[in-house]
């Protein structure tokens, strides 16, 4: 397995901005950072670049590479792409990377694609009111969706990477399925869980042969949401545990776990056929703590349930697993980090990714104390920083002072990735 302990996180479009050798010559002889982990796909965004030409940045869907023919043709899905692609940069970034004995991590998000559920809203999740309204979420259950899942996966791999880092490779949520989003009703944790299930037909089918039964979990969802609608108060109570839904609602979302599980095993499966591995991102440290690095309540593990993610199951088809540990307090990193090491497999490596600056971190020391935090006794086994392009110079200098501290407390032997 290839050995990486250390990566940032860039944009293509970072790397054509300032150069990739002196991005590389930054991030590997400056910081220390043995990984480059490049967006090889990426989805619509609007970001801040502090240090790049355009001090703000719109970003497309797309790929920044030619798809394979062989991979896509007769896919009724395939990747919109990116402007010069053409011009293969991850080509150009893996021969850079080679030079300089560092390894190319291939960052692709899979089912957030906005430009493909546009065109093709039968393939986005269907909520419980039969409303194609989240765009930009593709289901992991439809057919179409998981062969073009597979033949990204493939695709991303040709271009050499050591690694593709499958982002949204699961269930999205209703907070984050599309741009401008206006709610003038109060909902409250549950009311929000539930507009975010998916209940289109490769669903509804998939749970009624685990055993559920899907028009009882949609009809009780409509319900609650509706009762909320019509002027109701909502449910105040943070929802941590699956068992806290109502029975027909229960046994329908613990059906979804299997509907990634088994995706995420067939991508990695295609993965590891174009000689590379797959370390799949688990998204929920970033549902629970994006906003302000405050995550409240359960450890993000006990609510990966919440977009479809069984660790214990995705860890033993996967030989490398990515959590996003967006907190202020170094003790809930270590504990999230713990939490997540203690269900995974011994054969599958742990990742863990912090952010250098705000709203996490506010200095140097700071950053050093969580990356402590992350990889000691039972944590993870890699750190990654995200995000190059998105924070100042002054605040991505606090990552050598980090992996010195790092360094410094290394423990011979410790498996990596």
């Amino acid at each position: 397995m290839e050995t990486s302990t250390a990566s940032a996180y860039v944009f293509v479009e970072d790397l054509r901005a300032e150069g990739t050798a002196a991005v590389l010559d930054r991030v590997v002889n400056t910081y220390g950072c043995d990984t480059l982990t490049v967006a090889a796909a990426y989805h619509r965004a609007r970001d801040v670049t502090p240090h790049g030409p355009a001090r703000v940045t719109l970003r497309g869907d797309g790929v920044h590479f030619v798809p394979p023919a062989d991979l896509f043709d007769g896919l009724r899905l395939t990747p919109p792409v990116q402007p010069g692609a053409a011009e293969e940069p991850l080509r150009e970034t893996r021969r850079l990377t080679a030079e300089r004995g560092a390894a190319l991590h291939g960052w692709t998000v899979f089912l957030h694609n906005t430009t493909l559920g546009l065109a093709h809203p039968d393939v986005t999740q269907q909520n419980c009111f039969g409303d194609r309204a989240a765009p930009a979420d593709l289901c992991p259950a439809h057919p179409d969706v998981r062969a073009y899942a597979v033949a990204l996966a493939r695709a991303v791999a040709r271009q050499g990477v050591d690694a593709v880092v499958a982002e949204s490779l699961h269930y999205g949520t209703f907070g984050h399925g599309y741009h401008h989003e206006r709610s003038f009703v109060p909902l409250g944790p549950l009311e929000d869980f539930l507009l975010g299930l998916c209940f289109c037909t490769h669903c509804t089918a998939r749970a009624r042969t685990a055993g559920a039964d899907p028009e009882a979990a949609r009809t009780e969802a409509a319900r609650l949401v509706a009762r909320v609608l019509d002027g109701a108060e909502p449910h105040a109570a943070e929802l941590t545990a699956i068992d806290a839904l109502p029975a027909p609602l229960a046994a329908y979302v613990r059906t979804r776990a299997a509907t990634v599980t088994s995706l995420a095993a067939t991508v990695a499966d295609a993965v590891a056929g174009e000689g590379s591995q797959l370390l799949f991102l688990d998204l929920t440290g970033a549902v629970k703590g994006y906003a302000d690095g405050r995550p409240t309540g359960v450890l993000a593990v006990d609510e990966a349930w919440r977009i479809g993610v069984d660790p214990a199951g995705i860890g033993a088809v996967v030989p490398g697993y990515v959590v996003l540990a967006y907190a202020q307090d170094a003790q809930r990193v270590a504990a999230d980090t713990a939490a997540y090491r203690d269900v995974l497999p011994d054969s599958c490596a742990l990742r863990v990714v912090l952010r250098p600056g705000a709203p996490d971190t506010a200095s140097a020391e700071h950053l050093a104390a969580k990356t402590l935090a992350a990889t000691g006794p039972g944590g993870a086994d890699a750190v990654d920083f995200y995000h190059y392009g998105l924070v100042p110079f002054p605040v991505l200098d606090r990552v050598p002072v980090a992996l010195a501290a790092l360094a410094a407390l290394a423990v011979p032997g410790k498996r990596h990735t």
